[in-house]
């Protein structure tokens, strides 16, 4: 294999797949990156049987050829490089990397012990990429990290009536988003890993492609494929959340409310818990800690009804109002140890709702 490429361009786009394909450390061929020159220009894949990515680079192809190499170190080879083309040529058992005045070689790995590229499953509808960032991009947050509980690590996507939902939590919290999407016939009902979707987010652009069947669930935009087996448990749902007893309904700028809640929780406990107190025509939110130091900041605020007063962890609200940037939002308030749901006023094409759980105030 022997070709030469724009060096920022190939960067980008051995940089956004080993970003997609997940590091092997027990196996380094399944975290290997497949690089196929052809008369098309450069393919790159990766394949280690749960996740599958393919990504197109233009390049000027001299001798076509296939070779396996390690993906972090190629990538991390051509971000530091300068030079406005670069050279990949294969020379004996490595892979050089050739620029004027530099070469930088890396070992081959063995491609009959990878399994190869993977095409993804038929496609059930396509996607605004914007649209479908900014839904994964707090849908995707939301979800647990604790791979101990794999119903809580992925993002459950369904299509129903024309438009794509998405849901997440990691038990103390869930947030659900909804847009349109078109050709949705479906049927796709699905639980993704969540980290895989949190990469994804910004990465997509333009049109994106939904893809599923019984068994894995990709997406395509540009020149990028990913695919990815499906999680293996049951599937979460807004809809097992209760919020018949909201007595409190508060409506005021996120952008508000989340400066107050960062600069009033430097003053509560090692929890960094803090009240927010609902009043006549605005919240008072209030902290304080075991040294005795306090703080309560209060923010212009309309009022429904009710006089519920919770109390929050501060990361969990910050993370309930950062969708909502710029915007008024609604918090529905339930009495006792039940969630409150924060919704835009006005809510745009990706409509976004967050569930979060209250705390025990402080001394309770």
């Amino acid at each position: 294999m022997d070709l030469t490429a724009t060096t920022r361009t190939l960067a980008e786009a051995v940089g956004a797949a080993a970003r997609l394909l997940p590091a092997n450390p027990v196996n380094p061929v399944l975290s290997g990156l497949l690089l196929c020159a052809g008369a098309t220009g450069l393919t790159l894949a990766g394949n280690d049987h749960e996740r599958a990515i393919r990504l197109e680079c233009a390049a000027t192809v001299h001798t076509d050829g296939a070779v396996l190499v390690p993906a972090a170190p190629l990538a991390e080879t051509l971000r530091a490089l300068e030079d406005p083309l670069v050279r990949l040529v294969v020379e004996g058992n490595r892979l050089a990397i050739r620029v004027p005045g530099g070469r930088f070689a890396l070992p081959l790995l063995n491609r009959e012990l990878h399994p190869g590229p993977l095409s993804p499953p038929p496609r059930v509808a396509e996607a605004d990429g914007d649209e479908l960032g900014a839904a994964l991009r707090t849908v995707a947050g939301t979800a647990s990290r604790d791979d101990s509980l794999p119903l809580f690590t992925g993002v459950r996507l369904r299509l129903a009536d024309g438009r794509l939902h998405l849901v997440a939590s990691d038990r103390y919290r869930l947030a659900s988003a909804r847009l349109p999407v078109r050709s949705g016939e479906g049927p796709l009902d699905v639980l993704v890993p969540a980290t895989l979707l949190a990469e994804i987010a910004r990465q997509a652009s333009g049109t994106v492609g939904l893809h599923a069947d019984g068994n894995r669930f990709g997406l395509h935009w540009a020149d990028t494929t990913v695919s990815t087996a499906l999680l293996d448990a049951g599937f979460l749902s807004e809809d097992a959340i209760a919020v018949s007893t909201v007595d409190t309904v508060v409506e005021l700028a996120a952008d508000a409310l989340a400066a107050a809640t960062r600069r009033v929780s430097l003053y509560t406990d090692p929890r960094k818990v803090l009240t927010l107190a609902v009043g006549e025509a605005e919240v008072r939110l209030s902290g304080t800690n075991l040294r005795d130091a306090e703080a309560e900041e209060t923010v212009k605020a309309a009022v429904h009804h009710g006089r519920t007063s919770p109390s929050f962890q501060a990361r969990y609200l910050l993370d309930a109002l950062r969708p909502f940037a710029g915007e008024r939002v609604r918090l529905e308030i339930q009495p006792g140890m039940k969630a409150t749901v924060v919704r835009a006023v006005d809510p745009g094409p990706v409509e976004v709702t967050y569930y979060v759980m209250p705390m025990r105030p402080p001394g309770a």
